[in-house]
């Protein structure tokens, strides 16, 4: 079997298995070497999905937020240490849970420490995600009860569940790092991406927006029911998207976004221009000795399931990346960076083997037991035959 057989045969399986449609793609440093699609785009019409489709990247933006800060470092906008309110004083109002009364009132205190930018991109400022904690997920029903017309803004406010820079806890710190960017900008995050990463990356297809051209193009967003059949979803993306939250949001191909990993997975360069400077991105990937990457719990099961990313493996968290420690057998090397996104979306960066790559259903709940070894067997295929890839589309 070919390198390219290998590729496609791990996409069909995904199908098989009763993945709707699946896209995914390689890179090495400077192009993308190889990119396909299975299945459908939807169920309902059964047309078959292309490899330029449009995806939901929802938590894969955040690694784009992270590279927006860091270039604030670079041109000393951001002081990683300093307190987060300095640069958006509603971040300072924040307090950490001790308790919720039984009608969902939450009941806080002031930390004792400030949230910092770092903490931000590290996921120690003590801020969570409602479908990881049942905690979270208590105030959220609250506040879906209250019927606001906001809610991703309303779940900004939510409270810390510990001390910042206690530990690490899987949550919404970077849409709160996205605000501070815009603020630092003076423009909205959308323009501060299109401007910095998007065009030196020369990703044309991505946006928190989506014109008649990329919603034509666009993936149905499929639910597994309880009696284990997926079905299309009949939701549409927001009339008036959330374009300064920098922990969602972002609209993509899989094109694009190994056009954006290639930034990470060389020097900071892009065809366009320098996206980060090549000694930011060399402390950038590197994880935090001793913070330790937790499982995420299931605490809404229509959304996620149980997550953990390469059990029994070492792990780090990184500015802001999954970093394995270890060697993934056939698979990624030690120091790999990684992340994902809610509705199954998957991407790693191998800096020492030289290749990046993304694997995408649009699918719910996140984690769902076919997606996660569908995507495993894709990473065991690429390396299986990574040296023989001829770098055919």
């Amino acid at each position: 079997m070919t390198g390219i057989d290998a590729r496609e045969e791990a996409l069909r399986a995904a199908v098989a298995a009763g993945l709707p449609g699946v896209v995914a793609g390689v890179t090495d440093a400077s192009r993308t070497l190889w990119r396909a699609a299975a299945g459908v785009r939807s169920l309902d019409t059964g047309e078959p999905v292309a490899s330029d489709a449009v995806i939901a990247l929802h938590s894969a933006t955040k690694a784009v937020t992270a590279t927006a800060a860091l270039q604030c470092v670079e041109d000393g906008l951001l002081d990683l240490d300093a307190p987060a309110r300095t640069y958006l004083p509603a971040i300072g109002e924040l307090e950490v849970l001790e308790a919720i009364d039984d009608d969902g009132t939450a009941r806080t205190r002031p930390p004792v420490r400030e949230i910092t930018a770092r903490m931000l991109l590290l996921h120690t400022s003590g801020l969570a995600y409602d479908m990881f904690d049942r905690r979270y997920a208590v105030l959220a029903r609250a506040r879906r009860a209250r019927r606001s017309a906001t809610p991703l803004r309303d779940g900004l406010h939510a409270p810390l569940l510990h001390e910042p820079g206690e530990r690490w806890t899987y949550g919404i710190s970077l849409d709160w790092l996205g605000l501070i960017v815009a603020e630092l900008r003076g423009q909205r995050l959308e323009d501060v991406f299109r401007e910095r990463i998007f065009a030196p990356c020369t990703m044309t297809s991505t946006s928190f927006e989506l014109p008649p051209a990329l919603h034509a193009r666009l993936m149905t967003l499929h639910r597994r029911g309880l009696d284990g059949a997926m079905t299309a979803t009949r939701g549409e993306p927001p009339a008036v998207p959330e374009l300064d939250l920098g922990g969602q949001g972002l609209f993509s191909t899989v094109d694009d976004y190994l056009a954006f990993l290639r930034v990470w997975l060389g020097d900071g360069s892009a065809p366009g221009g320098r996206v980060l400077r090549p000694e930011t991105i060399a402390w950038a990937v590197r994880g935090v000795p001793g913070l330790e990457v937790t499982p995420l719990p299931a605490a809404i099961p229509a959304l996620t399931r149980a997550v953990e990313f390469l059990p029994g493996a070492r792990k780090s968290w990184a500015y802001s990346f999954l970093v394995n420690d270890d060697d993934v057998p056939c698979g990624r090397r030690a120091g790999s960076l990684s992340w994902a996104g809610l509705a199954n979306v998957f991407y790693w960066v191998d800096r020492a083997t030289g290749v990046a790559a993304v694997w995408t259903t649009q699918s719910l709940p996140f984690f769902d037991p076919p997606a996660a070894t569908a995507v495993a067997d894709f990473e065991r295929a690429v390396y299986r035959t990574f040296n023989g890839i001829s770098g055919s589309q």
